[in-house]
């Protein structure tokens, strides 16, 4: 049995979305994997730690609905920059995929950074995925996963 494939995927808001649960189920089905989630901790009006507390949430709500799907999950959160934590966590030799998870194009900051195609130019060689989540899939309930109908 081969190793299994180390995956980072950067996301926050949509860290428990329907949409990157699917994609990270449905790949784990192709073959094992072993997800680091990464969310960088990005200040929210509801978070009065910095957005430290939101993103743990969220990544909380994600390693169990993971885990449950059998797959090995590790979370970690970052700078508030998104591309600073991916910076500061990235490393050729610890993951073999990305997959960065944003908000649709009306209402996500990290396209209007880029951050999809910056996080594929700085990791040269490596596959880099982008899954777009919903606004609604994008709001965990209870710290639990949210579907869309």
């Amino acid at each position: 049995m081969s190793a299994a494939t180390r995956v980072l995927v950067l996301a926050n808001r949509t860290a428990d979305s329907a949409e990157l649960m699917g994609v990270l189920v449905a790949r784990h089905g192709r073959a094992p994997m072993a997800v680091t989630m990464l969310a960088p901790a990005t200040w929210e009006v509801q978070d009065p730690h910095g957005g430290t507390e939101s993103a743990c949430r969220r990544l909380r709500a994600a390693r169990r609905y993971l885990q449950a799907k059998g797959i090995e999950v590790s979370c970690v959160t970052g700078a508030a920059d998104p591309m600073t934590a991916f910076e500061q966590e990235w490393r050729p030799d610890r993951y073999d995929e990305i997959i960065v998870c944003t908000l649709p194009t009306h209402l996500s900051k990290w396209l209007g950074i880029d951050l999809p195609r910056r996080v594929a130019h700085a990791a040269v060689g490596v596959s880099v995925t982008h899954v777009v989540a919903t606004e609604a899939s994008a709001v965990a309930v209870d710290g639990g996963m949210t579907t869309t109908p």
